[in-house]
């Protein structure tokens, strides 16, 4: 059974960006597009490249979605399901992510 792993204080991850961290020998980028205390989490590793970075990734808004762009060739990861926009077979792994009591927690 999975539990919740404490990542950090959610003041510790600026808006409009991710951070990246090991849950259960997995990497796991979490981002914090807005203000407020919403996280998503998605696995870390572009499956185009197998390259450490999405977590470096630009978070955009398209048809109402949040996305993150790799930072490598740009390739998009929808934040709540890990759905690749250009190759489906691409996609990513998606981790329920919640803030309770200012803390980010990964479910892993």
């Amino acid at each position: 059974m999975s539990q919740w792993n404490t990542i950090c204080n959610i003041a510790d991850i600026i808006p409009q960006t991710g951070v990246c961290a090991l849950v259960n020998d997995q990497q796991v980028a979490i981002f914090r597009p807005r203000q407020d205390e919403e996280v998503f989490a998605i696995s870390n590793i572009d499956p185009f490249f197998e390259a450490s970075v999405l977590s470096r990734g630009l978070i955009a808004e398209h048809n109402g979605e949040l996305w993150v762009a790799s930072p490598l060739k740009k390739q998009r990861f929808r934040l709540r399901d890990g759905l690749c926009m250009e190759d489906e077979s691409h996609s990513v792994a998606h981790f329920d992510a919640r803030v309770k009591d200012g803390e980010v927690q990964v479910r892993g």
